[in-house]
């Protein structure tokens, strides 16, 4: 059974910082294009970042280029997201991804993701 466990949210002041982490057990983050979404109240669900192995790429949305960096720790099949100059347009849930492994493209939709986290609550004040 697939389970990606999120964790390191909370409610930081406008320019902080936090990292969230994301822990696979039941796959190999290896051996999957992993990402990150999220979704603010009344909106859609939408991309935040990409990366993996069927390219070796880090793929970012463009309203969070330059202040978050995805990274992944293979030995402890973990995903992290390190966020820097968070402002209150970033408050949402953010969720851990597993694409599709039928996934060739860069940005996936949520139509392109097989597994979820339960998501992530992350809350920036003005």
């Amino acid at each position: 059974q697939v389970q990606l466990v999120e964790s390191g949210g909370g409610l930081v002041q406008a320019g902080g910082s936090l990292r969230l982490s994301c822990a696979a057990s039941g796959l190999t983050i290896s051996t999957y294009n992993m990402a990150w979404f999220r979704q603010a109240p009344g909106k859609e669900r939408e991309f935040v970042a990409r990366g993996g192995w069927s390219d070796g790429f880090t793929y970012y949305a463009d309203s969070v280029k330059g202040r978050f960096t995805m990274s992944r720790d293979n030995a402890k099949n973990t995903v992290y997201l390190q966020m820097n100059s968070l402002t209150p347009e970033d408050t949402a849930v953010y969720f851990c991804a597993a694409v599709r492994r039928s996934f060739g493209g860069r940005i996936p939709s949520s139509y392109d993701v097989a597994y979820w986290g339960q998501g992530t609550q992350v809350t920036v004040s003005s």
